[in-house]
């Protein structure tokens, strides 16, 4: 049986599923042991999701049985809370030789039986339980639970009404402790909605903003988690004023806080803050996942898009990461310098002089200190730190080979990254005003830089024409910082076709000692250095 693809990950197919459950529940009656699958597998079972994750709350310690579960099994255990008493059982499909294509049961201990575990849970669309030994005698369980009211009221254990509420699309929290018991839930609530486009019912809103001070509690391991299941989802800009308004976003990023209200020059329509949640919303537009409501299917058509790029921007960086969703993060810090950098000049005019290069180092404390990879915190901070690249290498022409080198040179990882970024925030600046020559202009300077950038590929690296023994000895000039940057301006002329051969480039270096010299000589003598 094919598996299915959900949010770019391989998932087992349901008869595969089924397999399993019924290999698990096998285990469980020779054991003696009465097991509930619970929790979100069952939410998803009775919506149709598929999912790989499948929880079981046993009425014995987990930690005792997880490992022999995984042995029979034929999968690997892992230890995930001792003092909670829960285990997690990862298991490849049989099917799948690349071992893509895996489960992940989580079993925890039913302290006090099922009705007290279920009462312990945060939503009552998660508080559902079946009795995994009635569960595995269906053929096929989901339609025949969804079609049969009367099997399903025998084989569900649903003692808050999560059915209803799930039939309803409501969140509601179990109980008015649900919250204390685990802040995470706060932000889980919010993500849920996000996922299975549910509404927050107002009483579980309310808890939310009372308690909203807790988030900062909870391990930033997990808070990180979380966001990026945000991140993923659609409609994210609405998610992320909803996380605003519920009293979260600035709690877990109280820089944010200090964009609000920053007046922004007459060309922005919006202040840093609303401006930087939309730029999150311009880079799906941009990225070909969602949609900008100031634009119509000809602005999209103008920026670069191919089956390369879409790849590309679903590379896996870190653990639950890609490219996509780390350049909705760095949207969201991209101006994150701004109210500290913002100055008045004497006509009136608002600069924010450096702000990316102030930017990328508080992006980088930030994603520290949510415990993101040093891989995904240092593509997020070079990606805020040169944003504003793309349209500074021309002003009024594309840019030219050896000015596209430098960027790609200086950029690194980040530059396909920061050329769509510059795209968003485009869109983000001019809102409904913008204006289409000067669009085309930026997309056009897009698509140069990637086509120069396949071409530049496409050709092996030169070998060096010179070195710095023949500059010293040819010129006369001592090692130190100014060999090294008058040997990579050469390098530059030489990849851009300037420079074919050693002659042409000691030609190419007399030059520039001339033009430098000329130059020295007309500056006063404070400019000089004397």
């Amino acid at each position: 049986m094919m598996a299915v693809v959900l949010n770019g990950l391989k998932l087992p197919a349901r008869p595969e599923t089924l397999s399993l459950l019924k290999r698990a529940g096998a285990f469980f009656a020779r054991q003696n042991i009465q097991a509930y699958i619970v929790g979100g597998f069952v939410r998803d079972l009775l919506l149709k999701r598929d999912t790989a994750d499948i929880d079981i709350a046993l009425e014995a310690d987990a930690l005792e049985i997880a490992p022999k579960l995984a042995v029979a099994l034929g999968g690997k255990y892992i230890e995930l809370d001792e003092v909670n008493r829960v285990g997690r059982v990862v298991i490849a499909s049989k099917e799948d030789p690349l071992n893509i294509v895996m489960w992940q049961l989580d079993l925890s201990t039913a302290q006090g039986g099922i009705l007290e575990d279920l009462k312990r849970r945060d939503f009552t669309i998660n508080a559902m339980a079946i009795g995994l030994e009635k569960i595995i005698q269906l053929k096929t369980p989901t339609d025949e639970l969804l079609s049969n009211k009367a099997l399903l009221a025998t084989q569900l254990t649903d003692p808050y009404n999560g059915l209803n509420d799930l039939r309803q699309g409501v969140i509601k929290s179990v109980s008015e402790k649900a919250f204390r018991a685990d802040a995470l839930r706060l932000l889980r609530a919010v993500r849920l909605a996000s996922e299975l486009s549910f509404t927050i019912n107002r009483q579980t809103e309310a808890l939310i903003r009372r308690h909203s001070h807790l988030i900062v509690s909870v391990a930033n391991e997990r808070i990180r988690e979380e966001l990026l299941k945000i991140l993923a989802a659609p409609e994210t800009e609405q998610f992320l004023l909803y996380l605003d308004d519920l009293g979260l976003l600035t709690a877990l990023i109280p820089e944010l806080a200090l964009l609000k209200g920053t007046e922004q020059p007459r060309k922005h329509t919006w202040d840093v803050f609303n401006h930087s949640v939309k730029t999150v919303a311009a880079v799906d537009f941009v990225l070909r996942q969602g949609d900008w409501q100031y634009a119509d299917g000809q602005i999209l058509k103008l920026i670069p898009w191919s089956v390369e790029l879409s790849d590309y921007f679903n590379q896996k960086v870190s653990s639950g990461s890609t490219r996509r969703l780390l350049l909705k993060l760095a949207a969201l810090l991209h101006d994150i310098a701004k109210p500290q950098t913002k100055s008045i000049d004497e006509w009136g005019k608002t600069h924010f002089f450096n702000h990316p290069g102030e930017g990328a180092p508080i992006a980088t404390r930030i994603l520290e200190k949510l415990r993101f990879s040093s891989k995904e915190v240092k593509l997020t901070a070079d990606i805020v730190r040169y944003h504003l690249r793309p349209v500074q290498m021309s002003q009024s022409e594309l840019p030219s080979s050896r000015a596209i080198y430098r960027y790609f040179r200086d950029t690194g990882e980040a530059a396909i990254d920061a050329l769509f970024i510059s795209l968003a925030d485009h869109l983000a600046t001019r809102g409904p005003d913008l204006d289409m020559a000067n669009w085309q202009e930026h997309a056009n300077i897009v698509a140069h830089v990637l086509s120069q950038r396949s071409e530049q590929e496409g050709v092996d690296t030169p070998s060096k024409l010179i070195d710095g023994h023949d500059l010293i000895n040819h010129f006369n000039l001592t090692p130190g910082p100014e060999l090294g940057k008058l040997l990579e301006t050469i390098h530059e002329a030489q990849v851009s076709g300037e420079v074919p051969n050693k002659e042409k480039a000691l030609s190419y270096v007399k030059d520039l000692l001339t033009l430098r010299e000329k130059t020295t000589e007309d500056l006063p003598y404070e400019k000089k250095g004397l």
